[in-house]
């Protein structure tokens, strides 16, 4: 039976039908059988969009229903609504899927499908750069660039790890490090390329991830960061906080994952005396220890806390340590859980945008790796991509908190 890539890998294969000159947008509605019942792109019929093409094969066939349904570009109509939502209007499916938000799209718009159903998944990463790369003339000119923040165009993770690597005689492509960004993963790859053995290659992905990690953010500070328009984010932090524990935070026993360049920790911890800090980059925690000497430290990734025991903790919190696409989300919770107590809480929170320095704004979205393009949709996705992990390890009570910076996610174990 073909599979859910097939038919995404088929409407990126015919959107390529599409004209120079337009948004190439290819659609593919499919049956329960997984037949295809039809698909269309944009200017197969003159210069029709998608959209036009699409109902006028579906009326000529009296079909009105399907069973998923496969969209490269979730585009925009000339009255800034979506053409998706009137195609739905017309037709009922039970699964969609969909590749990339429009390019001219900067803001989060009332009756966004990919926000709004429940039912709306996305294409893997590689697919994604694939519909990139075919509308490259107009993704490349989108406001939606990581070009416009200065500070994060100029400290990629993506660009230091390679350069690390091939200093160290270990060259792989930028397409193979998209493939392979999990720790694991890259070690693994290059264990089979080199033939170094692969607690050896670990080991050297670690340490260029410490280094990576301390070059980007041990003197980071919130002049490059979204909060910056956001001023009262410490006291948001702390009525999420007040809305999943009556217990005051200076009594508890605290887990923080990812503390970066301290900024957070020193400005929200400051009188939690039983508090250990974790971070696989050790400068941000030398800067901390100077502020709070009495703490705890420890330098070691999210997705591995075998230093610590098993239900140790009462509060487990990790700020903005969740998007970077090297993370592995599964251990990462995995772990948390593990060093949790029964009852205890977990705050997470997911970072939605980039500081744009010249025009004072916030590009909302991260970035799909690999690529300069922020997706207004993936911080969103990562928040579903945890939430699910959170069902399935067996947390509860969870709650999401979205905030004009950032989404948090509390549960309880």
């Amino acid at each position: 039976m073909l599979d859910n890539l097939y038919w995404m890998k088929y409407s990126i294969n015919i959107s390529q039908k599409a004209p120079w000159s337009k948004l190439k947008t290819g659609v593919v509605l499919v049956s329960k059988q997984n037949e295809l019942i039809c698909s269309a792109y944009t200017g197969e019929e003159d210069n029709s969009s998608w959209l036009d093409v699409l109902l006028k094969k579906i009326k000529g066939s009296s079909l009105f229903n399907g069973w998923c349904l496969y969209l490269t570009v979730n585009t925009l109509s000339k009255t800034e609504s979506f053409d998706l939502i009137e195609l739905l209007k017309l037709i009922h499916v039970r699964k969609i899927y969909v590749g990339l938000p429009d390019f001219r799209l900067e803001n989060y718009l009332n009756g966004d499908p990919v926000l709004v159903l429940d039912y709306v998944h996305r294409y893997p990463d590689d697919l994604q750069r694939e519909i990139l790369k075919q509308n490259k003339r107009f993704y490349a000119n989108s406001r939606q660039s990581i070009q416009y923040s200065s500070y994060y165009s100029a400290n990629r993770i993506s660009s230091f790890v390679l350069e690390k690597l091939e200093r160290k005689g270990i060259t792989i492509s930028e397409e193979e490090l998209n493939i392979n960004k999990k720790s694991t993963a890259l070690a693994s790859l290059i264990f089979n390329k080199y033939e170094i053995e692969y607690e050896k290659a670990a080991c050297i992905v670690d340490n260029i991830l410490s280094e990576a990690f301390n070059n980007k953010y041990s003197k980071y500070d919130y002049l490059n960061d979204i909060r910056s328009f956001d001023l009262g984010w410490k006291q948001t932090f702390q009525s999420i906080y007040n809305r999943v524990s009556k217990k005051p935070m200076p009594g508890m026993n605290i887990l923080n994952v990812g503390v970066g360049s301290g900024n957070e920790a020193i400005s929200l911890f400051s009188n939690c005396p039983h508090i250990t800090f974790v971070d696989i980059a050790g400068e941000g925690l030398e800067r901390i220890k100077i502020q709070l000497p009495l703490s705890n430290f420890v330098v070691s990734k999210a997705e591995n806390l075998s230093s610590l025991n098993e239900n140790s903790y009462e509060l487990y919190i990790s700020l903005r340590t969740y998007n970077s696409s090297f993370f592995d989300i599964n251990h990462a919770i995995s772990e948390a859980y593990r060093v949790l107590k029964k009852d205890a809480i977990i705050i997470i929170s997911i970072a939605n945008g980039f500081l744009c320095s010249g025009e004072k704004r916030i590009i909302p979205g991260l970035i799909v790796p690999g690529t300069d393009f922020v997706d207004i949709y993936r911080g969103i996705d990562t928040v579903k991509l945890l939430h699910k992990n959170f069902v399935q390890i067996g947390f509860k009570n969870i709650q999401i908190f979205p905030t004009k910076t950032e989404s948090y996610l509390t549960a309880v174990k």
